[in-house]
C-alpha cells in the first residue's frame, strides 16, 4: 500500500511543508550510486555507474548498461567515387553526418570515431556501376583501428555488362571499445567501375552512392 500524503493541520503550514518535503525525499525516485563492490544480488536493481557515467540494471547476477540515445549515426556519400587505380584499396570518406549521437568523423575524415564502447549494428550499402562490357569486380570491407576485419563482414560482387548498376549491402555486428575508429575500404578490378550517385528525375529523388547506418545495441 502506498504511503498516505500528509495533510496540513490547522494553521501550521510551515510544519506541514517540512513534513511534505520529508515525504518527497522518502518517496521520489533516485538512482543510488553504484560503487565498485556493488553486487547484482537480484534482478531489476537500477543504479548510476559513476565510473562510466551511465545507468545500469542488474540481470542474471551481473550489471548491464542501460543504453541511452547516445551511439547512433547515419552516414551518406552524395557524390560518385572513381578509383584512381584498379586492385587498390581506398577508404570511403562520407559526408559530414547530421543528427549523430556519440559517433563522429575523425582525422582523416574517413575515420568514424565511437565515443562509447558497446555492441554495435552497422548497416552498409553501396550503389555500384560499370561502363565496361567485361566483368568488373568490387570489394568492400571494414577496418577498425587500422586492422582489417576478415570473414563474413566483407563484400565481394561483380557487374557483367556495360551501364549496369546495382546496390550491394550487408548488416553486421561489431564489438567496439570507446575511442575506436572504423573505416570502410573498397577496391575495384577496373577503373570502369565506380560508386555511383543517380541524379534526380521528374518523378524520383537522387540516390547516394554509399550509406552507413550505425546503432548501438547494448553496452
Amino acid at each position: 500500500m502506498s504511503e498516505q500524503l500528509p495533510q496540513p493541520s490547522g494553521g501550521a503550514w510551515q510544519t506541514w511543508a517540512n513534513r511534505l518535503l520529508q515525504h518527497l525525499r522518502r518517496t521520489r525516485n533516485l538512482l543510488g550510486y553504484k560503487i565498485s563492490d556493488e553486487r547484482a544480488t537480484e534482478d531489476g536493481l537500477i543504479m548510476w555507474d559513476t565510473t562510466y557515467q551511465w545507468p545500469t540494471v542488474s540481470k542474471n547476477g551481473v550489471w548491464r548498461q542501460i543504453v541511452l540515445s547516445d551511439g547512433e549515426a547515419n552516414f551518406v556519400k552524395t557524390t560518385s567515387v572513381t578509383a584512381a587505380a584498379a586492385n587498390t584499396a581506398y577508404p570511403i570518406t562520407f559526408n559530414t553526418p547530421v543528427g549523430n549521437h556519440g559517433i563522429s568523423q575523425g582525422t582523416p575524415a574517413s575515420r568514424i570515431v565511437f565515443e562509447e564502447g558497446g555492441h554495435y549494428s552497422l548497416s552498409f550499402s553501396a550503389q555500384i556501376a560499370s561502363t565496361s562490357s567485361s566483368t568488373v569486380d568490387f570489394w568492400f570491407w571494414p577496418v577498425i583501428n587500422g586492422v582489417v576485419i576478415d570473414g563474413s563482414y566483407s563484400i565481394k560482387t561483380s557487374l557483367h555488362q556495360n551501364n549496369a548498376t546495382t546496390v550491394v549491402s550487408r548488416t553486421s555486428n561489431f564489438d567496439i571499445t570507446a575511442s575506436d575508429y572504423l573505416e570502410v575500404y573498397w577496391a575495384v578490378s577496373s577503373t570502369s567501375g565506380s560508386l555511383a550517385v543517380q541524379p534526380a528525375t521528374a518523378f524520383a529523388p537522387s540516390t547516394p552512392s554509399v550509406t552507413l547506418a550505425i546503432t548501438r545495441l547494448h553496452g
